[in-house]
């Protein structure tokens, strides 16, 4: 919780100005002061340490830092979604460059990525070595979180995005 103007309770305050300078230990009446003076926000960092960190923001940022703050958090307690990607076995080079592009993509956007390539026949082989590339062009976003699964119809391998 962030508290603030008026509602932080402490005599004293190591203050940080508008754009980040250390204005050192100062009184809370001060404070005040300077936040009307230059029409912006004080607001507590931290309660737990003495005296306690304020900084003074422009004003109405200070709520809006808070929602984009709380949206992130959301953002990350949100499970990953497995975005599939289908390919062809005789995929053209052009067509391959876009595939990786599109994968590199949803990595980057924090998604997991299921690549598959339909068979017909006995095109397993073909289809590891296709997946095998594909992983290791991708393995600076992502990594295999499955081994390369060959069954049936299809060959597939779910690759996870690397900052997890």
């Amino acid at each position: 919780m962030v508290l603030l103007n008026e509602k932080i309770k402490a005599s004293e305050l190591l203050l940080t100005g508008l754009n980040g300078e250390k204005l050192g230990i100062v009184s809370r009446e001060e404070a005040l002061a300077l936040a009307k003076e230059n029409k912006a926000d004080l607001i507590c960092d931290s309660l737990m340490s003495s005296p306690p960190p304020c900084r003074l923001v422009a004003r109405g940022m200070a709520k809006q830092q808070a929602s984009q703050q709380k949206r992130e958090e959301k953002l990350k307690e949100q499970p990953l979604k497995v975005k599939e990607l289908r390919l062809g076995i005789d995929i053209e080079q052009h067509d391959y460059d876009t595939k990786l592009r599109q994968a590199a993509n949803l990595l980057a956007s924090g998604n997991s990525v299921l690549l598959s390539v339909r068979l017909s026949g006995k095109e397993g082989p073909r289809a590891k070595e296709l997946l095998e590339r594909l992983c290791a062009d991708l393995a600076a976003s992502g990594r295999k979180q499955t081994g390369i699964q060959v069954s049936g119809k299809q060959a597939a391998v779910e690759v996870r995005p690397n900052f997890d």
